[in-house]
């Protein structure tokens, strides 16, 4: 198993951006480009709220934490879960200045509705195996909340979702120590996407760039007077 130094940890947030789409990866986390939409803009207002530090609270005897740094050596990532329920339970941990026990639950907020693919509950598996190393416990599920349908999904943390995780955690690693972008596939998803115009999915159906510059440059016609 391999075992990560702080120094060559990534970024959480990325399995979700990898299931996502692996270009899409690549263009925020090795290049550093982002552009903002709609959707992004609205997602990250609906964030602020879950990661102030500020609002954690007691209620109905369950602890509720935001914006709560986590990290994983066995994945080599770190990142911030949006919220973390403590809720009293005999299986559970102790917690310092409080009494009982209590089982860590990370909820991850988004702002649309429960997608088709698995890259929100990736995600959120990749939380929960963090706080299972750091705190030593053993977490059965977390919950994913979406803004438009204003209700939790359950996601149990089954052992096909977690090698999942460990095995995109992996090969995120690899292409990251090669600083390598993959090419664009396009789908219909490539719409929804903020990075679209820099990403530019349209060329990929032209052909290489060569065969792209060939057909301008065939659209070019000579001047009789060179």
């Amino acid at each position: 198993m391999t075992v990560y130094r702080e120094e060559e940890f990534l970024l959480l947030s990325g399995l979700q951006h990898f299931s996502f789409c692996r270009r899409q990866w690549a263009l925020i986390h090795i290049e550093q480009q982002w552009a903002e939409n709609l959707r992004t803009v609205e997602g990250e207002i609906m964030h602020q709220r879950a990661h102030n530090a500020d609002l954690s609270e007691m209620r109905d005897g369950v602890l509720y934490t935001r914006g709560m740094q986590v990290f994983s050596r066995t994945l080599g990532m770190s990142g911030a879960c949006d919220v973390v329920e403590f809720h009293p339970a005999p299986d559970g941990i102790p917690l310092q200045g409080r009494e009982g026990l209590y089982l860590p639950v990370p909820v991850e907020y988004k702002k649309g509705r429960p997608k088709e693919g698995d890259a929100d509950r990736l995600q959120l598996c990749g939380q929960a195996i963090c706080l299972e190393e750091m705190l030593a416990c053993s977490i059965p599920q977390g919950y994913l909340y979406y803004g438009e349908t204003r209700r939790r999904e359950t996601v149990p943390f089954t052992g096909e979702l977690r090698t999942a995780v460990t095995t995109m955690a992996e090969e995120i690693h690899r292409l990251y120590s090669r600083q390598y972008t993959p090419k664009v596939r396009p789908s219909k998803s490539c719409n929804a996407c903020s990075l679209k115009d820099l990403c530019l999915p349209k060329l990929a159906r032209k052909g290489s760039a060569a065969a792209y510059i060939r057909a301008r440059l065939e659209e070019v016609t000579p001047c009789e007077n060179c």
